[in-house]
């Protein structure tokens, strides 16, 4: 299932059902999408980011790493 799930040029979201939450983990650590829900489907917090790898995504929007796509850090160093 693995291999068939991330054998695509895709990768924006995938979804887990199980009754074995230590291999939904397992499973979700090795799927290579953005977003992976277990035993649910399309579930988004508004502080959470968004947003896909491969062909389905560039960057992330929304949260904490949607505001550092949008920031330049600067370092500035005071001797005295």
């Amino acid at each position: 299932a693995l291999v068939l799930a991330n054998d695509n040029d895709f990768g924006l979201g995938s979804a887990v059902w199980t009754t074995d939450l230590d291999r939904a983990i397992r499973v979700a650590r090795r799927l290579r999408v953005g977003d992976v829900w277990v035993n649910t489907h399309y579930v988004r917090l508004a502080e959470s980011p968004f947003g896909g790898v491969k062909q389905s995504g560039y960057g992330r929007e929304g949260g904490l790493a949607g505001v550092n796509e949008f920031l330049q850090t600067k370092n500035v160093y005071v001797g005295l």
